[in-house]
C-alpha cells in the first residue's frame, strides 16, 4: 500500500537555473545531488527532513532516454502557514506572482519558476 508521496519528478531544461530559482528565490534546500553514467539529478526540498521532495531531472536526457514519458510540468500546491511573507518575498525576489485569491479551502496564489512553470501556494494555519 502507498502511505507517501516520496518524490515529485520534475524535468527542466537547465537544472542549475531551477536549483538556484528554487533554493535562492523559494527556500529550498539542495538533500542530494547525483551524477552517475550520464544522469545527473538533484533532490530539493522545503526542508532536509521534508516527506517529499522534487527531484529535478535533465528534460532532453530524460526524453532521449524514454521518448514515451509525458515531461509537462505537473501541477503541484505547496502548503504555507507564512502565507503573506512568502507572497511578498517571492515579489521581492523578482518571481513573476499572481494575485491572491479567496477559494472556499483558503487563500491561494501561484508563482512561476525561472521556465515559466506555474506553481501554487495555500494557506495552511
Amino acid at each position: 500500500m502507498i502511505n507517501i508521496v516520496g518524490q515529485i519528478m520534475l524535468y527542466v531544461n537547465n537544472q542549475d537555473e531551477t536549483v538556484k530559482f528554487w533554493t535562492e528565490k523559494v527556500g529550498f534546500s539542495v538533500i542530494a545531488e547525483v551524477n552517475e553514467q550520464g544522469m545527473r539529478w538533484i533532490e530539493i526540498a522545503p526542508t532536509k527532513d521534508a516527506e517529499t521532495s522534487i527531484i529535478l531531472h535533465n528534460k532532453e536526457v530524460v526524453a532521449k532516454m524514454s521518448p514515451e514519458l509525458n515531461l509537462g510540468t505537473p501541477s503541484l500546491m505547496f502548503f504555507t502557514d507564512q502565507f503573506e511573507q512568502l507572497h511578498s518575498n517571492l515579489i521581492n525576489k523578482d518571481v513573476t506572482v499572481g494575485e491572491i485569491v479567496n477559494m472556499p479551502s483558503g487563500r491561494v496564489f501561484n508563482f512561476a519558476d525561472s521556465e515559466n512553470n506555474y506553481f501554487a501556494v495555500m494557506e495552511k494555519r
